[in-house]
């Protein structure tokens, strides 16, 4: 059974520090017993995580081809929430900075466009949210025109912190998901969300509240994280759970930590990176895998990539599913 190489692993290593002279080279050796040493060259050793093969099979079914494809666009177009009461299903996105949420928004939106554009406005600085508003898209590709709107809204938020002054804050956040945060609030730690917010909504209906929120991690930096991310999340998916709001989501730049699959997305579901990177992103959440998809934003392409779409909408079908299952818990 043969195997095919080139997946790297990115996990960052320690540098190397120089302590000084030894406590063995501060002694002289007697003349007579002068030992000289023998320099080796040594060839670099190649660790196995330096180079991890791809499995044999996928560790998940995936259907590639255009057929596909065109099923889940259209799965998408036709989707209506299970409530005659709401029109559409909003889902929310949060995550560190950098983590792609606005990207997603824009290369989703770029698949039923037919060319890539970017709507959701994206910075980029890893250290400072570019987005700092709330930012309501609806997703447009229904009807024969294709210029007609689908039942599903994405909402973008400023991006979580390490602390509570550095980003979005687990006020605002909930804030947004139970509907009290008007369109184009600006967020700011110092000013949070309540009643004295210019278009505070007091009383939100049910289409103002948001129906399943996408946590967005990096699968480059998820080991390297800080700890205080941890503690924000799984305080957050607390309160969201508590609220009846069904979670999932997305593992980010999923090229950039395995060679194979930069160059060949449909590796993505054999290369062992790409799990190992779910596995960590699973317990930085606090959420089983099955919950959480992989996806490729379009970042620095002119064109779209027919596999890149397929699991993107994948990645846009499993978020519909748990948004469905809000309505469904809810009925009028």
């Amino acid at each position: 059974m043969s195997y095919t190489f080139g997946c790297d692993n990115f996990s960052s290593k320690p540098e190397t520090v120089s302590f000084g002279p030894s406590i063995s080279d501060s002694f002289s050796a007697p003349p007579s017993k002068t030992v000289r040493k023998t320099e080796k060259t040594t060839q670099p050793q190649i660790t196995p995580l330096d180079f991890i093969p791809l499995l044999e099979n996928q560790w998940r079914n995936m259907d590639w081809s255009e057929e596909a494809k065109q099923t889940l666009m259209e799965s998408v177009r036709s989707f209506k929430p299970a409530s005659e009461s709401v029109p559409e299903a909003r889902v929310l996105l949060i995550g560190p900075v950098g983590a792609g949420k606005s990207s997603f928004i824009s290369s989703v939106q770029s698949v039923f466009s037919g060319r890539v554009i970017n709507r959701a406005m994206v910075g980029s600085s890893s250290s400072t949210s570019f987005t700092k508003k709330l930012r309501s898209f609806c997703i447009r590709g229904a009807g024969e025109t294709a210029d007609e709107p689908t039942a599903l809204v994405m909402c973008d938020v400023m991006g979580v912190g390490e602390g509570e002054t550095t980003g979005l804050t687990l006020h605002d956040a909930l804030s947004v998901i139970k509907g009290h945060a008007p369109e184009g609030h600006q967020f700011s730690p110092e000013q949070p969300v309540g009643a004295e917010t210019v278009g505070y909504v007091r009383k939100p209906s049910a289409t103002d509240k948001v129906h399943c929120v996408v946590f967005v991690v990096d699968a480059s930096k998820v080991a390297s994280y800080a700890k205080s991310f941890g503690t924000t999340f799984q305080q957050l998916r607390e309160h969201i759970s508590n609220l009846g709001v069904h979670q999932v989501a997305l593992l980010t730049h999923v090229d950039q930590v395995c060679k194979t699959t930069g160059s060949d997305i449909t590796q993505v579901y054999r290369s062992q990176s790409v799990q190992q990177a779910m596995v960590k992103a699973g317990a930085l959440l606090g959420m089983a895998t099955s919950y959480i998809v992989p996806v490729k934003n379009y970042c620095s392409e002119l064109d779209l990539d027919e596999s890149t779409d397929v699991l993107l909408l994948k990645a846009v079908d499993h978020i519909l599913q748990y948004a469905n299952l809000y309505f469904q818990d809810n009925r009028d």
